[in-house]
């Protein structure tokens, strides 16, 4: 489904933003700036936040009661964490108007499509799962940009029964805010994300868990040059967080750690050798792979 083109579209009542933090405040502020809709709601349960995002401009509205909050919304965003998606569903089912589309941010699509299952009873026609692969080292409110997912893919995991208007109205929303739009399984989307970012930030907490006032070697922070920094940054990313999508994406997850461990006894064994020449093919065959596909 990705398309550069940006369609016109008309303009939306109300949308109602459910976590007004980095990547729900950044959706809100740029559905704002693009002039898409004639209300952005906001909802959470910090109310100093929320009167913060509307000081600052992300929305223009809030309310801590999700019935006002979720109340004649032509399109609602969940932007919460994955362990609280089900509760969040729970509580905005009764208040939703029929026509409302419903689609989300979060990183473990089959997990979120489960919750929906289990609150609805069945996938609703209208709700179109997304991803956007997008962030900052900041996070909450404050950080909220509405340049955040310029010439960044969105990933949608729509089924058969996706509404097809649904689809085009989430695709050409998140065009309008400069996202690249793809489409694929919740599956296969699970399964790169648990490769290439769950597996990753695994790997750096469990790294620095390991090193963290070490018996044998002590304190060695001090000592940390630009390799280690690089390698284990992603290591002070939330915590909650990545426990809700280890546990969400346990599946994938696991099956790409038993992967790497595997890949880790190969490395093991070629090191024990002294194998040189084996030991420069691998990385020379990384490096180029790297450098082809990461700019």
């Amino acid at each position: 489904m990705s398309d550069s083109q940006v369609e016109p579209m008309p303009l939306l009542s109300k949308v109602t933003i459910i976590g007004v933090g980095l990547i729900g405040g950044s959706f809100a502020k740029g559905l704002k700036e693009a002039g898409l809709a004639r209300t952005v709601f906001g909802f959470g349960h910090n109310e100093s936040t929320l009167k913060k995002a509307v000081a600052l401009g992300v929305v223009d509205a809030y309310s801590t009661d999700i019935a006002e909050a979720v109340k004649d919304s032509d399109l609602i965003m969940l932007s919460v964490p994955l362990g609280v998606m089900k509760s969040v569903l729970q509580q905005m089912k009764p208040h939703l108007k029929k026509s409302a589309i419903i689609t989300d941010a979060g990183s473990a699509k089959s997990s979120v499509i489960a919750a929906v299952q289990s609150v609805f009873g069945a996938v609703p026609a209208n709700f179109v799962p997304g991803h956007p692969i997008a962030g900052k080292e900041k996070s909450g409110v404050e950080a909220a940009d509405a340049s955040l997912f310029v010439a960044h893919r969105v990933i949608l995991t729509p089924s058969d029964t996706t509404d097809i208007h649904a689809i085009k109205q989430v695709t050409r929303l998140w065009q309008a805010l400069g996202a690249n739009v793809e489409s694929m399984s919740a599956q296969h989307h699970d399964d790169i994300f648990a490769a290439t970012s769950h597996l990753p930030h695994l790997l750096a907490f469990s790294l620095v868990d390991m090193l963290n006032e070490h018996k044998e070697l002590g304190n060695v922070f001090p000592y940390t040059a630009g390799g280690f920094r690089d390698f284990t940054r992603i290591a002070s990313s939330d915590a909650v967080m990545w426990r809700d999508i280890s546990i969400e994406n346990s599946t994938a997850i696991v099956k790409w750690l038993k992967e790497y461990q595997t890949a880790i006894v190969e490395l093991t064994t070629l090191v024990e050798k002294q194998d040189g020449e084996a030991l420069k093919t691998l990385f020379l065959a990384a490096k180029q792979a790297r450098d082809k596909h990461i700019k």
